[in-house]
């Protein structure tokens, strides 16, 4: 069965860095999209940033395109997060998700099939 395991997040200042990995199993990795999102407290999950199959095109919320870098490695299972520039609107629990096998360039939460358990990122001013 899928599984989506986020790892990397904690406590950090404004200003600083992190880098969520997200490790996967259970189906043929390379053959799908996979995105990061995210939800804030008292908030609704949103799309962060998505990956191609192949890994050369990435795609972010406004929010978060001149900070944060998506990207995976297809021989290890795993995508990646760093995240630059942290500031407190950024506090979240961040989820890695895995794209439906007909979507491109998903950002909607239609768009995926599977999320994972995620993992905490605060950000303290």
């Amino acid at each position: 069965h899928v599984q989506l395991q986020a790892s990397g997040g904690g406590l950090v200042q404004a200003g600083g860095s992190l880098r969520l990995s997200c490790a996967a199993s259970g189906f043929i990795f390379r053959n799908y999209e996979m995105a990061w999102l995210r939800q804030a407290p008292g908030k609704e999950r949103e799309f962060v940033a998505g990956v191609s199959r192949s890994g050369t095109d990435t795609w972010a919320a406004d929010s978060v395109k001149d900070r944060f870098t998506i990207s995976r490695d297809n021989a290890k299972n795993t995508v990646y997060l760093q995240m630059n520039r942290l500031n407190f609107e950024d506090t979240a629990v961040y989820f890695c998700a895995r794209a439906k096998s007909d979507v491109r360039r998903g950002n909607l939460m239609f768009d995926f099939g599977y999320w994972g358990q995620g993992t905490q990122v605060t950000v303290s001013s």
